[in-house]
């Protein structure tokens, strides 16, 4: 029924939040034109968190080793947010994007819809 998600990132910056995504981080991209990247993204899941207040939606990129991520994205000039933490549920930590939006990043500790468990 459904050949894909698309996810849009709203940011005050977003030429330089492309190029980040495109040169740091590395995905694979498309031109939809005029420079417009439209980017391609690792298998994907969805979750659906009860909340107290205003709905929202949030996107974190899933790694099997968040520390080796890290120091890839740092020597390709990204700034780390947020160091390594453990919630129990992963390893969770943050990159900050050129537009000063942060991108978490996260080792799953729990099965995962996209690569299921044995």
């Amino acid at each position: 029924m459904f050949s894909g998600a698309h996810v849009i990132l709203y940011t005050p910056d977003a030429e330089a939040d492309r190029t980040f995504l495109k040169d740091v981080v590395g995905f694979d991209h498309v031109d939809a034109g005029e420079g417009w990247l439209i980017f391609g993204l690792p298998p994907a899941e969805v979750a659906v968190h009860p909340a107290a207040g205003e709905p929202k939606h949030e996107l974190y990129l899933m790694c099997d080793d968040i520390t080796g991520t890290l120091t890839t994205l740092e020597d390709r000039g990204a700034t780390i947010s947020r160091p390594i933490s453990d919630q129990g549920w992963g390893l969770l930590a943050a990159v900050r994007m050129p537009s000063g939006a942060e991108l978490p990043l996260y080792e799953p500790r729990h099965p995962t819809a996209h690569s299921p468990s044995p």
